[in-house]
């Protein structure tokens, strides 16, 4: 039988590249199921236009029309996480569970310090790849 531990140990910089791109894998296949793409990208794109004209109002020097845009980007922000909460929710509990569990087997290896940067920086990574392969908003 493989004795993980050690060979974690041996490579800790590479095993937590390799747990945080699994984990990030799973998280996008879970909205990829759950979110409703289609409603995310056209509240994207509103945002995008309500900015835009934010922008215009602002160099005009229409406040008023400004502040009226604004708090629709607002609504619109607060719509798009209701949608991105149901994914977040199934995702959450066993992402702290996996922390714990990551943080004791990095513990004793020689980036026991830094190995959550190592996470996050190859979790950003793989997410914008990840993202990109199942075509997510």
């Amino acid at each position: 039988m493989i004795d993980y531990i050690s060979i974690i140990n041996q490579n800790p910089e590479i095993s937590i590249v390799v747990i945080s791109l699994a984990i990030t894998f799973l998280i996008t296949l879970v909205n990829y199921f759950f979110l409703d793409k289609d409603k995310v990208r056209g509240i994207k794109s509103r945002q995008k236009e309500l900015q835009t004209q934010m922008k215009e109002h602002q160099r005009a020097g229409n406040t008023d029309k400004m502040m009226e845009l604004q708090k629709e980007l607002f609504s619109s922000t607060g719509e798009m996480m209701k949608h991105s909460l149901k994914p977040m929710l199934i995702t959450m509990i066993p992402i702290l569970l996996l922390f714990g569990f990551v943080r004791n087997i990095f513990a004793d290896t020689t980036i026991a310090s830094s190995w959550f940067w190592y996470y996050l920086v190859s979790a950003i990574a793989g997410s914008m790849i990840f993202r990109k392969i199942f075509n997510l908003p």
